[in-house]
């Protein structure tokens, strides 16, 4: 009966000893994760700012927000966004399989500097397990100067519309190459040169422009660009692309204080409604302005953040503020 009674006695202390060993263990999981604290970019944005983490490794991050409502995401990944509310904590756990530099940012409207809410994750990994460099972006490839101006040297009478054309051109203007490096401007003279077209108006040569245009991106590609410009564009540029949302103002006078006494001019979001600025820009052009941002208009720089296929339907959707794709484009 001892026995037993002493038996019993050590397989309670086992148990006992079991479950106090598990304590430390989630007191240990706790102090591994990185505390990451969201409040608005006045207030000082993101706490900390930049977070080491191992490639191939857990990243274990406990999100909270100090004030309103923000929104989590790394920038060209498929993680999903996450909701931060104020005086919660959520937990998120992620891994990376390369080392290098990867940005992370407030996806939700915030407040007028919600885009410097950024900050960045440095993933460090065993030297040669890094991916080659990425090329260059085209409007370097072809040394386009992003700030310069680039009037349209022709303009439609009327909006062109993409169609299912009839029409044959020849596979030289349908190249992806050749309508990333001309603007609409310079394809419409090209075409208007072509023995081939002379017969044809020019209000019809247009139309040609524009279904060109149209074949160089996709349904999906329009649909998915619309979310983004809604998303991230439509507060500054307005959702009809004149230049007018509801931040246009109050960015403009808010970037000037700040380049009060340098020697840069301040400049009101851009206007996609506007045929002599956009029909004399190419698409590496575009894709540039959004890689890099606005110099001199408070636009930030999308490149950490946009994968490059986003970016090429970004500039896209651009294009549809003055092309008329309806009757090509079927929902």
């Amino acid at each position: 009966m001892k026995k037993e009674y002493l038996a019993r006695l050590l397989v309670i202390l086992l148990v006992c000893g079991v479950m106090g060993a598990a304590v430390p263990a989630r007191q240990l999981a706790a102090q591994d994760a990185v505390n990451l604290h969201g409040e608005m970019a006045d207030s000082g944005g993101w706490t900390p700012e930049v977070i080491e983490a191992q490639a191939g490794k857990p990243l274990h991050l406990r999100l909270t927000s100090n004030d309103v409502i923000h929104g989590f995401a790394i920038g060209q990944s498929d993680q999903p966004a996450v909701d931060i509310e104020p005086g919660k904590v959520t937990e998120l756990s992620l891994v990376f399989d390369q080392p290098g530099k990867y940005t992370f940012y407030c996806t939700r409207w915030c407040g007028l500097n919600h885009w410097r809410m950024r900050g960045s994750i440095e993933v460090s990994g065993e030297a040669g397990t890094s991916p080659e460099a990425p090329a260059p972006p085209l409007y370097q490839t072809l040394d386009i100067e992003l700030d310069a101006p680039h009037p349209a040297d022709e303009i439609p009478e009327g909006r062109p519309a993409a169609s299912q054309s009839r029409i044959s051109l020849s596979q030289h203007y349908l190249l992806p190459d050749y309508y990333r490096s001309h603007t609409p401007s310079q394809v419409f003279a090209d075409l208007r040169s072509d023995p081939s077209l002379l017969k044809f108006s020019d209000g019809r040569v247009w139309d040609l422009v524009a279904s060109i245009w149209w074949k160089n991106t996709t349904s999906q590609g329009i649909k998915a660009a619309q979310r983004l410009y809604a998303e991230n564009c439509a507060a500054c540029h307005g959702e009809g692309g004149a230049g007018d949302g509801v931040f246009a103002a109050e960015v403009q006078s808010s970037f000037g204080q700040k380049m009060e006494g340098m020697n840069h001019k301040t400049t009101a979001p851009a206007d996609f409604t506007n045929s002599a600025a956009i029909l004399g820009a190419s698409p590496a052009l575009l894709q540039g302005k959004i890689l890099r941002g606005g110099m001199g208009s408070g636009m930030p720089y999308w490149g950490p953040i946009f994968t490059d296929q986003q970016t090429w339907d970004l500039v896209g959707y651009l294009y549809s503020f003055q092309f008329d794709y309806s009757e090509a484009y079927k929902p």
